[in-house]
């Protein structure tokens, strides 16, 4: 587990060095509107993405069946029927967006009204296609916990990635070249999956038993996934039609910045953490709460120091970093930052799932859609910009009172554990307020 989350921490860190090196270039070279356009457009694909999520990394990672051929073959065959499925609906949708903006249905001067939006829809839900005919031994290697080729393979897209869309930007640098950034990503891990890593090689085989066991499991899944989604993306889609499409370009940096940073623990968390504590719920249940606050001394304490240090210095991090053009993105990432708090309890949840408790998941996801979606739009009209900031922010903190029940009640909560990081968070704020002293004059 040590091994496998080394990898994923030093993999990801890597990842996001490159994802941050390639945002200052492309910041300097695309105006902010096409950066709001790409992050509904991504929206669309991942909520798609999410609302047919059948679980199949959770399925062969639980299952005992998981490293049975027959059992991976008929995971990748579904992959495979769900990334078409997701392809037409998403082209489907990308023309039903094209008649409502013909009939000045969206919203004037928001990303919906851009005129390449239908198209950019259109052209990204290729990933979609792509995705899935990745090779189940991607998931196999999530289950073993061997992320060191996973995690060679995810920079090597996000390498290539990036260099495709400077190469483009050579000559037009127009939105058109993140959508080739996307898709070459797309291309490279789907590629890879099936030539680097060990495992099954995958070919067309159908089993009933097998089919009846992920959508078993599958059907909360979707659910749950569903839920997720919107409660994760309500900002963006609600701020989309909201403020003008430059404003959201800027608001799209502040939210990549901070994502980044959460990425970074929910990937350790879903890579390193639901394996090792399916191991454990397996072979040893009694120790699960035990297992769970090893882990979480280590996502929480990393959450909490991030959070105090970009309340204090996002606005100087980015002043330093980026065009001037995206100036305002500081002070929106002082205040997301609040929410990087709530990160270490998806553990708590990922604890919920093992134990076979998926309902529990989905109750926990479904608390944050109505906060978002009644408190964005009326602290925005109450206060601008600045009211629908702070109203993402409780919509992110209002899952932690639940997580906390849930995991009460099922014997997964220690309130000492929890309290003793908390003073992480001060010692973050006072990193961030050295480095505002350093840098941000």
């Amino acid at each position: 587990m040590i091994g496998a989350g080394l990898w994923s921490l030093a993999g990801f860190a890597f990842i996001y060095a490159i994802r941050l090196g390639g945002s200052l270039v492309l910041t300097r070279l695309l105006v902010p509107q096409m950066f709001g356009v790409m992050a509904i457009a991504g929206l669309i694909g991942l909520g798609l993405a999410m609302i047919s999520d059948l679980g199949l990394r959770q399925n062969i990672t639980q299952s005992r069946r998981g490293t049975d051929p027959l059992f991976l073959n008929t995971a990748w065959v579904i992959q495979i029927f769900r990334g078409m499925f997701l392809w037409l609906l998403a082209l489907c949708i990308a023309g039903l967006l094209f008649i409502a903006d013909s009939f000045g249905l969206m919203p004037a001067g928001s990303v919906y009204a851009d005129p390449s939006f239908p198209y950019v829809v259109a052209a990204t839900s290729a990933s979609a296609l792509i995705a899935g005919f990745q090779s189940t031994k991607y998931l196999e290697a999530s289950r073993h916990l061997a992320l060191g080729r996973i995690t060679l393979i995810q920079i090597a897209a996000q390498t290539i990635g990036l260099l495709c869309t400077i190469i483009w930007i050579i000559f037009d640098p127009s939105i058109w070249a993140l959508v080739c950034g996307g898709l070459s990503a797309s291309l490279v891990t789907s590629a890879l999956s099936h030539t680097w890593l060990p495992g099954t090689d995958n070919r067309l085989q159908w089993d009933s038993v097998a089919a009846s066991e992920i959508v078993h499991l599958g059907k909360w899944m979707v659910l749950s996934s569903l839920l997720n989604f919107l409660a994760n993306s309500a900002d963006r889609l609600l701020l989309g039609a909201l403020v003008d499409g430059a404003t959201f370009g800027i608001y799209t940096i502040a939210y990549t910045v901070l994502s980044s940073i959460a990425q970074i623990l929910i990937k350790i968390i879903n890579d390193v953490s639901y394996s090792a504590i399916s191991e454990v719920e397996r072979e040893q249940p009694l120790q699960v709460r035990r297992s769970l606050y090893r882990l979480h001394a280590v996502t929480a304490s990393s959450a909490y120091l991030c959070s105090g240090f970009l309340i204090v210095a996002g606005n100087a991090m980015i002043r330093d970093l980026y065009d001037p053009r995206y100036g305002q993105a500081g002070w929106m990432l002082q205040i997301l930052a609040v929410a990087l708090v709530a990160a270490p309890f998806s553990l708590g949840q990922v604890s919920l799932l093992v134990r076979g408790l998926p309902r529990m998941f989905v109750n926990i996801s479904a608390v944050r859609i109505p906060v978002a979606l009644i408190l964005i739009p009326v602290g925005f009209h109450m206060f601008g910009l600045l009211g629908a900031i702070w109203a993402i922010v409780l919509g992110q903190l209002s899952s932690v009172p639940i997580t906390i029940y849930y995991q009460t009640k099922y014997d997964l909560f220690e309130p000492s554990k929890e309290l003793l990081l908390l003073p992480t968070l001060l010692a973050g704020m006072l990193l961030g307020k050295g480095f505002d002293h350093v840098f941000g004059q």
